[in-house]
Formats: structure tokens, C-alpha cells, sequence
């Protein structure tokens, strides 16, 4: 992987010391992010591909290595990730700053390749597909770190792609054929379209003293909502018509699990995001995302009838 020379390091931000220690490393790799990957991980090769026994499917060592892989790979990308935004993130989330005042940048980008090398030996080990998979997450992570992130909706498309790859893993390492699993994918990449450029105009102060020209900086702040919204539609619709098909089936577990904590939230989302016009309510639109996507997850373990 191409390994971009480090600029020379800006002065630490000015702010309180943070602690170090483990603590900073949790943030830094955003541990409870992981932890959700690796739930989403878990109940999609238990539920959406375990067939009748869930819980059996998660014994076997190859798809520890699978989640293992994947999760290297995602926390080298925050890592390479706060290692270029040093001077956005003092402006846009200063104490959440590790990078430069905790982490020596240095040892930040051995940490990244590190992370990166070891997640895609271990998933071409597993398997080639693997292997070209994680390289090319690991390289999209980078260039979106470096580039892609201030580009308008370049940065959005890359992140929610890496988002549906890793929905998609486990049915690349089975290869079963089962569509629920494409689903799943499709909506995890329509959320976090969403949740993406809603947290681009959360940011808009800090990423428009940098020059980046995301969304909100190139089109303004009303016709991203309208471009956000596309895609909230899109999701609405599609996961009324998962819901309607599940009652259809007689699945109704699944489906009012689907109405009540993911389709209903997403409604008000988009109640939420017609009126929103400052930071702090692109900051409580990106907290529904994540609640939404959760609810999502879980869902995946209602999925077997009976």
C-alpha cells in the first residue's frame, strides 16, 4: 500500500491535557464503534447465514479470523483518519483530539499500516476474495482520509460502500446466495449516505477552514437537506416494503420490529431534519443515525421464523 510521506507536524492545539493511557487508545480506534462491527459481523453469519442453527455457525475459528481481519482494517482507518484531521478535528472536536497531543503522529501511522498489513494477510489467508476485499478497504480508507473525505460526496459514497462491504464479509467468505444478506447491505449503505452528510454539515466550520468542499460547503446547507432526504426517502421505502413483506409471510416479529424501531425512528428523522438549521441538530440527526442502525442490527436475529 502506498504510504504518503508525513507532513510536517502542526503545533499541538492549545486545550486541556487529555488522559492517556488505554482510554486515549479506545478513543482513538472508536472501541465501541468496533464493538458494533463486530456485533453486525456475528449476527450476520449467525442469523442471516446460520440457517437453523445460529449459534453453532459462530464456533468455527475461520470466522474469528474473518472478524478480526475486518475489525484491524476498520481501527487503522480511524487511526489514518485522525492522523490528517489534527487541525479540523481542534476546530470541529477538540476534546475528542488524540492524534498530536496524546499519540505521536508517527507512531500513529505505524499503528495504521500495521493494522492495516495484519487485517488483510489474515483475510487472504482465509481466502484471496478476502484478501482483495480488506486491500481494498484498507486503500479507500486511506484515500478517503487523505482526499476523498472533502470531496462532495465522494467521501459519503466511500465510507457508506465500506459500510455494505462489511455487511457483505461473511457471505463472501460462505458464498451462500442469500438475498437477505444483499438487503441488509443495501440499507446499511442508504444510512450511512445519510448519516454522512449530515455529519458533513455538523462540520461544516471546521472542514470549511480547510478548504474542503464537501456537500454543505458546495451546494449550502438547504439543498443538502434536500439531497440527504433523497436517500432517507429511498431507505423508507425500502424498509416498508421489507416490513410489508414480512407480514405478508406471517413474519410479524420481524416486521413490527422494523415499524416500531426503524422505520417509525426514520419518519421522525426526517421530521427532524426538514427543521434543522444548526450544528446542534445535525448533531442530534447523526446520534438517530446511529440509534437507527442499531436497531437494524438487532434486528437481523429476528430474521428466522419461529
Amino acid at each position: 500500500m502506498p504510504v504518503p510521506a508525513p507532513p510536517s507536524a502542526p503545533a499541538p492545539p492549545a486545550g486541556p491535557a487529555r488522559a492517556g493511557g488505554w482510554a486515549a487508545l479506545w478513543q482513538l480506534v472508536r472501541f465501541p464503534n468496533l464493538v458494533i462491527m463486530a456485533l453486525c459481523l456475528a449476527l450476520v453469519r449467525a442469523y442471516l447465514l446460520g440457517a437453523a442453527r445460529p449459534l453453532t455457525a459462530l464456533d468455527g475459528g475461520r470466522f474469528a479470523l474473518l472478524a478480526l481481519a475486518a475489525l484491524c482494517v476498520a481501527a487503522a482507518g480511524y487511526i489514518i483518519n485522525d492522523y490528517y484531521d489534527v487541525k479540523i478535528d481542534a476546530i470541529n472536536r477538540p476534546e475528542r483530539l488524540v492524534v498530536g497531543r496524546v499519540v505521536n503522529r508517527r507512531h500513529a501511522m505505524l499503528a495504521h499500516l500495521l493494522l492495516s498489513g495484519l487485517g488483510v494477510l489474515v483475510a487472504g489467508l482465509l481466502a484471496p476474495l478476502l484478501g482483495l476485499v480488506n486491500l481494498g478497504s484498507a486503500l479507500l480508507l486511506w484515500g478517503y482520509s487523505a482526499r476523498f473525505k472533502r470531496l462532495a460526496l465522494v467521501g459519503n459514497l466511500s465510507i457508506a460502500t465500506l459500510t455494505a462491504a462489511l455487511v457483505l464479509l461473511p457471505e463472501l467468505q460462505l458464498r451462500t446466495g442469500l438475498p437477505l444478506v444483499w438487503g441488509y447491505a443495501l440499507a446499511a449503505f442508504l444510512l450511512t449516505m445519510v448519516r454522512e452528510i449530515v455529519k458533513d454539515a455538523e462540520d461544516m466550520r471546521g472542514d470549511a477552514e480547510h478548504d474542503c468542499r464537501t456537500l454543505p460547503i458546495v451546494w449550502g446547507v438547504a439543498r443538502t437537506k434536500w439531497v440527504t432526504g433523497f436517500f432517507l426517502l429511498c431507505l423508507v421505502v425500502f424498509v416498508a416494503g421489507a416490513a410489508g413483506q414480512a407480514g405478508r409471510s406471517g413474519h410479524w416479529l420481524f416486521g413490527g420490529w422494523l415499524l416500531l424501531t426503524v422505520l417509525g425512528p426514520l419518519l421522525l428523522l426526517g421530521r427532524l431534519l426538514a427543521r434543522a438549521d444548526r450544528r446542534r441538530d445535525f448533531a442530534r440527526l447523526s446520534a438517530w443515525c446511529k440509534w437507527i442502525m442499531l436497531a437494524g442490527v438487532v434486528s437481523m436475529v429476528l430474521t428466522k421464523p419461529g
